[in-house]
């Protein structure tokens, strides 16, 4: 891992808090539109954490592939 990855794991708690409550604030503005109710920052949490699980791994992947070497 390289030094600068330490960094980001503090910084994604953080983030992490304000992405939850970000989706508490769109869902609560949009819950009529597509037919949910809306919730509290606590499920809105628990939507975050599953996004995240979700999409971590993908964003690896694609951040693992070694791109062509410019010369």
């Amino acid at each position: 891992m390289r030094p600068g990855g330490f960094g980001a794991i503090g910084a994604a708690g953080p983030i992490f808090f304000f992405c939850a409550w970000i989706v508490m604030m769109f869902a609560g503005v949009v819950y009529d539109e597509i037919g949910i109710s809306a919730f509290g920052y606590v499920d809105a949490m628990k939507v975050t954490i599953a996004l995240w699980l979700a999409v971590a791994p993908l964003v690896g992947t694609v951040a693992s592939r070694r791109s062509p070497e410019k010369k």
